[in-house]
């Protein structure tokens, strides 16, 4: 069998997921990507990526593998980083964890390995399934666990190279099986965050990254301001909590760069909040442009979707109509459809 590069995290998905792949007789070699920022970030807090790369060289210690550390720290700043914060001063809510996965995990490492690897392995919770010569992401089993919102913009080439050993499992299957296998990762706790942040507090960094700048907070029914926030780009429309104000719930549900405003709403006025069709741009189909109709949506990672119909617009977009209106529909974030347990794809809110 050809040798498969195994993306190792120093988590226990990764882990189960280079076992398993032992097991089944798979020779591998494993890899740890360095894309913390620990030089840059030192001065906001404890970076983890040591205390990562220790349990993955302890999985690879005990399964008598090779495991390599590969610097992507440049290309990570350049592909994910910056791009996210280009995001943020305008305004929108960046998601930097897919463009990671497409850019980096799945684009520059495999640029960089070229052909010496046939496919490359992670942790990653989905399936991939091939039919008629194309390749469809699936959902995983475990519909809490399910990470195919973050892998919603790999394309036909990333997915045949790609395998998710784990996306057949649920949590708890993944949890006794690295008891079982006395993995030293068995008892560690999921990882939580954007992904180049770890403990660092994402205030902080947007802070360090983009300075403050001031400006009123206000009603969006009455036009009082309650308020003064740091900066726009520290909030997202839906966001409750950070705003500071008394008398709530209060919810984001507008950002006026030009005038700094950030407009809210009280959660007696929901109305102010909730959006059933939206517009959407940038598309990405895994396998080709679906077909007009019912299909089910999520607007951020987790187990809950919403139905929807997607039609395309004359000039390259789609239009997005709710069966159940949203209340964090957010420009700049992605909007992942699926088709029963078909991830097709995505695009970014416009």
């Amino acid at each position: 069998m050809s040798e498969i590069a195994v993306l190792l995290s120093g988590g226990v998905d990764s882990s189960l997921a280079l076992h398993l792949l032992r097991e089944e007789g798979h020779s591998v070699r494993a890899f740890y990507l360095k894309v913390w920022l620990e030089e840059e970030l030192a001065f906001l807090g404890d970076c983890p990526w040591e205390e990562d790369l220790r349990y993955a060289r302890a999985v690879c210690a005990q399964a008598g593998v090779s495991l390599e550390v590969v610097p992507l720290q440049a290309e990570y700043l350049e592909r994910v980083v910056e791009c996210a914060l280009d995001e943020l001063r305008a305004g929108r809510t960046p998601s930097p964890d897919i463009h990671c996965n497409r850019r980096v995990k799945f684009g520059v490492f495999v640029e960089r390995m070229g052909e010496q690897y046939a496919r490359v392995a992670s942790g990653h919770y989905a399936r991939i399934e091939e039919r008629g010569g194309r390749y469809r992401l699936l959902r995983a089993a475990d519909p809490v666990k399910d990470q195919t919102y973050f892998l919603s913009e790999l394309d036909q080439g990333q997915l045949g190279r790609a395998l998710f050993p784990i996306g057949r499992l649920a949590k708890k299957e993944v949890r006794g099986l690295a008891a079982k296998y006395n993995l030293p990762t068995q008892d560690r706790k999921d990882s939580q965050g954007i992904c180049f942040l770890g403990r660092i507090d994402y205030r902080e960094f947007v802070k360090a990254r983009l300075g403050e700048r001031p400006g009123p907070i206000v009603e969006r029914e009455t036009g009082k301001t309650l308020g003064t926030h740091r900066g726009l780009w520290f909030h997202t429309i839906g966001q409750r909590h950070g705003l500071g104000l008394g008398g709530g719930p209060w919810f984001v549900v507008g950002k006026e760069m030009d005038s700094g405003v950030l407009w809210v709403a009280h959660q007696v006025r929901e109305e102010e909040r909730l959006r059933s069709r939206f517009e959407v741009e940038t598309p990405h189909w895994i396998a080709g442009p679906p077909e007009q109709g019912l299909l089910e949506v999520k607007l951020r990672h987790g187990p809950q979707t919403t139905g929807c119909n997607l039609s395309p617009l004359a000039g390259g977009g789609w239009v997005v109509e709710l069966q159940e209106p949203d209340p964090g529909v957010a420009p700049g974030q992605h909007a992942v459809f699926y088709q029963g347990q078909v991830c097709l794809g995505g695009a970014v809110i416009a």
